[in-house]
């Protein structure tokens, strides 16, 4: 899954998010999810989430569902 609807994703799930510093390199952070920061259902670039370490980024994959 590519992270683009919230309905598909949830606390507790891990995720690979693209940090806000990382958009240009596509560098991908691992991480399990803590709060969804997105309110629309679908977003184009991503759902914006907040990791359990505190790191804010957008879903790229989902790896549990």
């Amino acid at each position: 899954m590519d992270g683009t609807r919230r309905s598909d994703i949830r606390q507790g799930l891990r995720v690979s998010i693209v940090l806000k510093n990382d958009q240009r390199t596509g560098k991908l952070t691992e991480g399990i999810v803590k709060d969804i920061l997105t309110n629309s259902q679908v977003h184009p670039h991503g759902i914006k989430v907040r990791l359990e370490s505190g790191q804010i980024g957008r879903v790229k994959e989902i790896f549990e569902k």
